[in-house]
């Protein structure tokens, strides 16, 4: 079984595509931030990172905000993108 450099889930990956596995994984906690938030925004009308960070004109809540957007703006290529690995399989026989 040499096929490359193999990740926890037994998938090959190739390089190039590991960094933006890593964004893929990376971008999914500020999506479900901003989903919580909306959530209670329909819900309850209450924003959440504005009342964590002072405010929705609060410089700390405006970042939040566009770390949310972006992010959410990077998972729109996940529904667009092919499944990026390969299963292995091992063709040895241990005995």
């Amino acid at each position: 079984m040499n096929i490359g450099r193999i990740s926890g889930n037994n998938i090959c990956e190739k390089p190039d595509n590991v960094v933006k596995h890593m964004h893929d994984k990376i971008s999914i906690a500020p999506v479900l931030i901003g989903a919580i938030n909306w959530g209670s925004i329909g819900l309850f009308q209450f924003d959440i990172v504005a009342w964590i960070f002072g405010g929705q004109g609060a410089i700390l809540s405006r970042i939040i905000y566009t770390l949310v957007a972006l992010a959410g703006i990077w998972c729109i290529s996940l529904l667009f993108r092919d499944s990026e690995g390969v299963a292995i399989t091992d063709n040895d026989s241990d005995n």
